[in-house]
């Protein structure tokens, strides 16, 4: 799974033929008077091949303009380091490594990400897997070209999977990839990571109160003036654009969700979800969406991609068992629509 992948790219060229975002300037837009503590803006940028928004409280348009431009900028920074699309980023650089026998080091936001997966690979057996990246691109030409990837492009691309493949050095802070082919795709994690360290630089800039929007990745701060939290909606399976029906309100707290809504390929009746299950090597088949909430965006980003894979009843399970993780799974069964909340789902819905 990509964060810049075709369909993204699409989008983001619908939005700037629309006029809606810019990818070059931030515009600060007070959306009502002065509030006693700040006054609201809105700012809106494409990276990572997606559209990104910024909705904060400052104390003035200057101040929000410097907090927005340097929140941007360390998205912008991120994207060059974690990106499998540019040939230069860092990422790619390690990737062309993979079966060399070098142990590389990386920098501390290369490490962060490839940790953060590793450890959830290792809690949830496999289910998120950072290594995906050679079943990932086999079934991005399967998008493109309608058809099943053929059972020997798959098993060879399944020998070069597999974290426990990757070596860490968790003192040196390098890594190895063990086998020829191997590529670390970022997708499922990368967003969420880089709406946090924008959501930490706004801080930086005193801007406590503010929500990040990844392209339906929502990583959120304090609350705004006189409201608990940020009123976000969980999306729903199926229509595109279909309005939620359940809306959670956050603090301090992250909302990601992962789903087959925009991307997919239907092969002989058959529709199958750009997400791939890692120990198997096919794109998921459940027509599921899943939602988490989360105390930071790396986390319900990466939990939300793994609990895709388990399925609504591990995937609720493992949920149930963290205590600052709360799930809201929808899928389809039988031309029904059927969801599932864990329990500490409840502790967040509102009614707006």
């Amino acid at each position: 799974m990509q964060y810049d992948d075709a369909s993204r790219r699409n989008e983001r060229r619908r939005f700037l033929q629309a006029g809606l975002l810019s990818a070059s300037a931030v515009i600060a837009r007070p959306s009502r008077a002065s509030e006693p503590k700040g006054e609201r803006f809105r700012f809106q940028q494409v990276h990572m091949g997606a559209p990104w928004e910024l909705v904060l409280y400052a104390a003035s348009e200057k101040a929000a303009n410097s907090a927005a431009n340097a929140a941007f900028a360390r998205i912008a920074a991120l994207d060059a380091c974690l990106s499998d699309y540019q040939a230069d980023s860092e990422l790619s650089r390690l990737n062309m490594t993979a079966g060399t026998g070098k142990a590389i080091a990386v920098s501390d936001d290369l490490w962060r990400i490839v940790t953060a997966a590793h450890d959830l690979s290792t809690a949830t057996d496999g289910a998120f897997d950072i290594t995906v990246g050679p079943l990932v691109r086999l079934w991005r030409r399967a998008r493109r070209y309608k058809e099943l990837p053929r059972p020997e492009w798959l098993a060879e691309a399944r020998a070069a999977v597999g974290y426990r493949l990757l070596k860490l050095d968790r003192t040196q802070q390098t890594i190895e990839l063990t086998r020829p082919d191997m590529r670390l795709d970022p997708g499922g994690i990368a967003m969420g990571y880089a709406a946090d360290e924008a959501l930490q630089v706004l801080k930086q800039y005193g801007v406590t109160r503010a929500m990040v929007d990844a392209s339906g990745d929502v990583v959120c701060g304090d609350a705004p003036p006189d409201r608990p939290g940020w009123i976000v909606g969980i999306a729903v399976t199926g229509g595109k654009g279909g309005k939620p029906t359940r809306y959670v309100s956050l603090a301090n707290a992250a909302l990601t969700t992962s789903g087959d809504t925009y991307q997919f390929v239907e092969v002989n009746g058959v529709r199958y979800s750009h997400i791939v299950d890692p120990r198997t090597g096919v794109g998921l088949t459940n027509r599921a969406t899943v939602s988490i909430v989360g105390p930071d965006g790396i986390t319900a980003d990466s939990v939300a991609t793994a609990a895709s894979v388990l399925g609504p009843d591990r995937g609720a399970k493992y949920i149930e068992s963290r205590a600052n993780l709360a799930g809201h799974f929808m899928w389809t069964s039988d031309d029904r629509i059927e969801t599932r909340e864990t329990t500490r789902l409840r502790s967040y819905i509102t009614n707006g």
